[in-house]
């Protein structure tokens, strides 16, 4: 169970990382479009609005991780079952949320879409558009990616006797 463990929360912080990063990209490439005047720097509000969300995702996962497999290697050496109950309940929770946030990403992903279909002659909603486009694919491709990683662990933690 410790490998699929350390595998599970190794992988999270490296997610965090590419979270943190895609967030001071996005900023960056919103300050960019500002400075310049680009007729479709409303691109930024999307940007902006979930990268700042992104960035304190990633920072928090990043800062706990360790700390949380080191006391849940400790709880796997001194009662496994406890750990077992704990973070099945915990992944459950998880693996719930994961349906919630593809929900949100998709939908805003289809916003998005339309907003540059339908309102494509609006700079204002064609930028708004784009940066939802850009922002929800990203983030949806990073939560499969985690979704999958879950998946791993949870039927880990299921098959764990006890």
């Amino acid at each position: 169970m410790i490998y699929p463990m350390s595998s599970y929360f190794s992988a999270e912080k490296q997610e965090s990382v590419i979270f943190i990063t895609l967030g001071l990209l996005a900023i960056g490439f919103s300050a960019w479009l500002w400075m310049n005047g680009h007729r479709l720097k409303s691109i930024a509000y999307p940007l902006v609005l979930i990268a700042l969300m992104q960035m304190v995702v990633g920072v928090s996962i990043y800062l706990r991780t360790d700390t949380q497999l080191a006391t849940l290697s400790a709880q796997l050496q001194l009662e496994p079952a406890a750990l077992k109950a704990q973070e099945t309940r915990r992944m459950q929770t998880v693996m719930k949320n994961f349906s919630i946030y593809k929900g949100v990403e998709m939908l805003l992903l289809i916003v998005g879409l339309g907003m540059v279909a339908f309102l494509q002659r609006n700079d204002l909603a064609t930028g708004i558009g784009v940066g939802l486009v850009l922002q929800a694919a990203l983030t949806l491709t990073l939560d499969l990616f985690a979704e999958t990683r879950g998946t791993v662990y949870f039927s880990a933690l299921q098959a764990m006797p006890g």
